[in-house]
């Protein structure tokens, strides 16, 4: 069964889907950070820093969403 945290909403932030202020709520699910508008749905994933090193040692990345 996974963990997930409390909704902590980001106070200012815009999503970059519907351009809505003041939507985006950050969640924890076993250990991942996850972004979401409440708006449009629109959801960003980070994974935990040591995590990302091992999975994406090989792979090139133009971008890591850091919130």
């Amino acid at each position: 069964m996974s963990k997930v945290s409390k909704k902590r909403f980001i106070s200012g932030a815009v999503c970059p889907k519907c351009k809505a202020i003041d939507t985006m709520a950050l969640t924890k699910e076993n250990n991942v950070e996850k972004v979401t508008c409440v708006s449009c749905g629109e959801q960003m994933v980070q994974t935990e820093e040591h995590v990302e090193k091992v999975v994406r040692e090989h792979e090139q990345v133009i971008g890591v969403f850091k919130p």
